[in-house]
């Protein structure tokens, strides 16, 4: 298993905590800090206002209210204090009477509110709760990521060689966009049409019914294939992770249940892109991104020498299993990602 592989399923695995943890830290800590601030105790009188300034808002969008530092004046036990309340919003005139929270230990500590214990607890609780989410998230990830490379070695070397190797065969994956049932087609270096997977109905929303059908085997199966969906926790390119459902199960789940494992080499001639594919710890195939001319025959009178991946590969096999086969290719071409799982 190549090393970007093993990267961005961490990456991938990880983004809940990398995004968790960071907002656990920021909770406990600005939980902490207001805990020095509570007003829970502090008594109540009146107080007036002696000047208004409109400053800048904190949040200066082009619509966001009027913020203002209000001077004030207030008495506690026959002194006179003067001090401010910073960009309070609202409307606020000079001789104003205004409701002023003060310190009884300290007068010169007040506050326009009262915040008790309870704020302060729930903001710390939240933040311990995220915290150990994130703390699960990532241990998780890491164990479901251990537990993949148990399964079956990967046998990364036994994949070179494979193109010329006694027994393999060379398909063409391509998509079939002419007439009312677009889909997707596996051919051999005769034309001959060996698998295909026709949309029977498009759908917008919901799953799209597909049918699958396997020319050697005679084998027809209806699919339901959902619509590609892409999480991210961040802007990192690995963090990125595709897939689609299909019969209602994640495509890349299915295809682990399968006992397929997929090796991406990204160092290769870029854009194409190598997939080397083993089931149950043994060589399965070779896929590469191919030219929208498939053979190379096409190709050579074309001149189209650029892969641009995506509904169109190359791939070399010595199995008889096209509907794995199949599928395995399918899942790379609408998902759309360099590196998968």
């Amino acid at each position: 298993m190549g090393f970007e592989n093993k990267f961005a399923r961490i990456m991938r695995n990880t983004g809940p905590a990398r995004f968790f943890v960071p907002l656990g830290i920021i909770l406990i800590v600005f939980g902490i800090i207001l805990a020095g601030f509570k007003t829970d105790k502090y008594l109540e009188t009146n107080g007036k206002i002696i000047a208004v300034t409109e400053v800048e808002p904190i949040d200066a969008e082009e619509n966001s209210e009027a913020a203002y530092d209000v001077d004030i004046t207030y008495t506690v036990g026959g002194k006179e204090y003067k001090s401010t309340f910073s960009n309070l919003t609202g409307k606020y005139s000079v001789g104003d009477n205004i409701k002023v929270y003060y310190d009884p230990a300290d007068p010169e500590r007040i506050s326009n509110s009262k915040m008790g214990p309870l704020f302060v607890f729930a903001l710390i609780g939240a933040g311990a709760v995220c915290l150990i989410f994130g703390v699960y998230k990532t241990v998780d990830a890491f164990k479901k990521s251990k537990e993949l490379d148990n399964i079956a070695p990967f046998p990364s070397a036994e994949f070179e060689g494979i193109k010329g190797a006694s027994g393999v065969t060379e398909y063409y994956f391509r998509f079939d966009g002419n007439g009312l049932k677009p889909g997707y087609i596996v051919e051999n270096a005769d034309r001959k049409v060996l698998f295909e997977a026709k949309m029977l109905k498009q759908a917008i929303v919901g799953t799209r019914p597909y049918e699958f059908s396997n020319h050697i085997t005679g084998k027809v199966e209806q699919h339901e294939v959902g619509h590609i969906v892409t999480q991210s926790y961040n802007d990192e390119v690995f963090s990125a992770k595709s897939w689609f459902k299909f019969d209602g199960k994640n495509i890349w789940d299915l295809l682990h249940e399968k006992g397929i494992r997929i090796s991406t080499n990204v160092h290769s001639k870029f854009p194409n892109f190598i997939y080397d594919v083993a089931k149950n710890g043994s060589v399965f195939a070779r896929i590469e991104t191919s030219s929208m001319y498939v053979h190379e025959d096409e190709e050579a009178e074309h001149k189209i020498k650029v892969p641009i991946g995506k509904m169109y590969y190359r791939v070399w096999t010595s199995s008889d299993d096209l509907d794995t086969l199949f599928l395995t290719v399918f899942a790379i071409s609408e998902t759309e990602q360099a590196v998968v799982e």
